[in-house]
């Protein structure tokens, strides 16, 4: 059977994907993985996701947004919170899928919830809004104290002594100190199963019907909408897939560490743009090179620590480099030409 260039396109994309997930898992059987590098993998999957998920949102669709921490926040939380209130009475599989559902559920939610009033917006105003938005859900987590005893959840947004729980209550949510003990059921495997279903559904959104509507809206908003295109319809389904596929690397990312907390570290505004350049370097409609371009800026810096002082210089090059072969024409037609060559067609690129 005779793939065409679309499905060819998508399962190179998940080949890179196994491959490098083979050869990780090969060099840490071996040995020649550090304690270090083999922490770091983990992470790297849930900021790969959280790329495709941007780029969903920002090449896609064409929305600029830089909030998209805050849905990430709210993924964790919300499944951390879960995984916290039944540790002692789901087995693990159970609860982390569950924990799953209620992450990508709650993010979907305020995904929706926060798309009615800030669609209307574009550009730079849709920017600032979503990034005041990530920072409200971060302060405002940690102003929550949950917890439960016998006589149900309690909750205070003062201090854990208004909560009058009985003395065998459990504290879930601390205020800023967020949650203590999440249980730690992330692993490579798993942050490697989720990116490839997020992969999985983006890349068949992009080549659906609804892919090309979504797209159409991008390019031309007076001609979609001429043409019959429901605008808000399509521009609130990506935004919400976009949040939704956001939760899902803040159910991974929660339940990776000890401690989960709505630092500014995790996610706040440094985070954000760090991950927008994630998805500027790989290609803006780019998915595959949103994921190559996540995972290798990611390792760089613990990569290149052996050269202490020129570390930082050294990954600025890189930096340049990359922008310069994703976004040089001379450089993009000497590619496309590569990949003719090679037997995978032209690359046409979808962003504008």
């Amino acid at each position: 059977m005779k793939l065409n260039k679309k499905s060819k396109d998508n399962y190179i994309t998940y080949a890179i994907v196994m491959v490098a997930y083979l050869i990780f898992q090969i060099l840490s059987a071996t040995g020649n993985l550090s304690s270090h590098m083999t922490g770091l993998l983990v992470p790297m999957t849930y900021y790969a996701v959280i790329a495709v998920a941007l780029n969903l949102c920002v090449g896609i669709l064409g929305e600029l947004s830089i909030g998209h921490c805050g849905f990430m926040c709210i993924g964790a939380f919300s499944s951390a919170f879960f995984s916290k209130l039944t540790e002692n009475v789901l087995a693990w599989p159970i609860r982390f899928f569950l924990a799953f559902v209620i992450g990508i559920a709650f993010a979907a939610l305020f995904g929706f919830l926060i798309g009615i009033p800030v669609l209307r917006l574009k550009g730079d105003y849709l920017a600032i809004v979503t990034l005041a938005f990530g920072e409200i859900i971060k302060n405002v987590i940690n102003a929550f104290y949950i917890g439960v005893d016998g006589n149900g959840v309690h909750f205070s947004m003062k201090n854990s002594m208004e909560l009058n729980m009985e003395p065998d209550g459990n504290l879930i949510i601390n205020g800023a100190m967020g949650i203590t003990g999440t249980p730690h059921n992330s692993n490579f495997t798993i942050g490697i199963i989720v990116l490839l279903l997020s992969l999985f559904v983006v890349q068949n959104l992009i080549n659906s019907r609804d892919g090309r509507a979504i797209m159409a809206v991008r390019d031309n908003y007076i001609a979609a909408e001429a043409t019959g295109i429901n605008v808000t319809r399509y521009k609130m389904m990506a935004f919400v897939l976009s949040a939704a596929i956001a939760g899902a690397a803040g159910v991974l990312f929660s339940h990776n560490i000890t401690t989960l907390t709505a630092s500014s570290q995790y996610f706040g505004y440094n985070a954000s743009i760090m991950i927008l350049v994630y998805v500027v370097l790989g290609g803006i409609g780019n998915i595959r090179g949103s994921v190559i371009a996540a995972c290798v800026l990611y390792l760089l810096p613990e990569l290149l620590r052996g050269f202490s002082t020129y570390r930082m210089l050294i990954y600025s090059i890189v930096l340049i480099v990359m922008m310069i072969v994703n976004w040089s024409p001379r450089v993009i037609e000497k590619r496309e030409k590569l990949a003719a060559k090679i037997g995978f067609g032209s690359r046409k690129k979808i962003a504008r």
